[in-house]
């Protein structure tokens, strides 16, 4: 008995399919097994010493995620993990706003310059980690050789071991305020603004191109100010962009790790989650806590996610 051929339909679908398949075999390897794992780590008392007799059907437990939620330091490295995370997508993309605006004009050696601003996030984070401790250096960083002979300081600043600096801010002898700031967790933020501002400098640069010119150029003749140019015409243009890289950003910088180690290896109060599951894994050597902790890092992502797809996208979507 003869097979009935396949009709055009049938071909298309079956050669789709062979095409798709080595990008799902690479997914499902990469990305989909190691979830799996994790969660299945989670959930099992593991320990680097007996890690081999981790399976499928082992002794599954919630130990590991109260383990993690009753820990001494998380709930306080989690507030750390969400202001530096908060402080470092608002600060690379207010600089990459401030850089897009500044070099969408034409002018001589624009190509080099919008080049060169890439540079913070092409280089190897290594080399600029230590270009910034070289810079901050107590002893001998530029940054404290400047501010004690531009700025009168009397002594040097531990940017980046410092937990606080505290200092007393005074208006012309009535007022007097003693404010104390998270030096370090401000430095990190700062570093972390500056390298990947280029990020959102490339996605607002290519938004601010495609703005038709007429706009401004209306709003000039009708005498609006700079400003007015600004938040009334480029701001509106820019607000999918900018609530787009806001999501991207957050989630990215929430899961970020070498930056912080790097410079503080999580210390003087920059200790994030993600560091803390590193020590877990190297100082404890306990996998399933470790494993517990990245799963409640990725639940709480998950959550702000889909908070942002049921409540922000659909207006984004509304305003394009």
């Amino acid at each position: 008995m003869s097979k009935r051929p396949l009709t055009l339909r049938q071909r298309e679908s079956r050669a789709g399919l062979a095409y798709l398949s080595p990008t799902l075999i690479v997914v499902l390897v990469v990305v989909v097994l190691p979830i799996l794992w994790t969660i299945m780590l989670a959930f099992q008392r593991i320990r680097l010493i007996n890690l081999r007799r981790a399976g499928v059907f082992g002794e599954y437990t919630l130990s590991n995620i109260e383990l993690v939620l009753t820990s001494p330091g998380f709930w306080s490295s989690l507030w750390t993990t969400v202001v530096y995370t908060v402080g470092s997508t608002v600060g690379s993309i207010a600089i990459g706003l401030v850089a897009a605006l500044a070099l969408r004009g034409r002018f001589r050696g624009r190509t080099l310059v919008r080049a060169s601003v890439l540079l913070p996030y092409v280089a190897p984070v290594v080399s600029v980690t230590f270009v910034w401790t070289i810079l901050l250096s107590p002893q001998f960083g530029l940054a404290n050789n400047w501010g004690a002979r531009f700025l009168g300081w009397d002594r040097p600043i531990a940017f980046l071991s410092q937990r606080e600096y505290a200092f007393d801010l005074s208006f012309f002898g009535l007022f007097s305020w003693h404010l104390e700031i998270p030096l370090a967790l401000l430095t990190v933020i700062a570093f972390e603004s500056w390298r990947y501002f280029p990020f959102a400098f490339l996605f607002l640069l290519a938004r601010l191109q495609a703005v038709p010119q007429d706009l401004e150029e209306a709003a000039r003749v009708d005498g609006a100010a700079p400003t007015q140019i600004f938040r009334h015409i480029l701001l509106p243009q820019l607000s999918a962009v900018i609530a787009l890289l806001c999501v991207l950003r957050f989630i990215m910088t929430f899961n970020k790790f070498d930056d912080v180690y790097l410079l503080t290896g999580g210390g003087a109060g920059t200790e994030v989650v993600s560091v803390r599951v590193y020590e877990f894994l190297t100082a404890r050597f306990d996998v399933g806590a470790a494993a517990a902790q990245a799963l409640v890092l990725a639940t709480g992502l998950i959550v702000l996610l889909a908070i942002y797809l049921r409540f922000l996208a659909p207006r984004v979507e509304g305003e394009e």
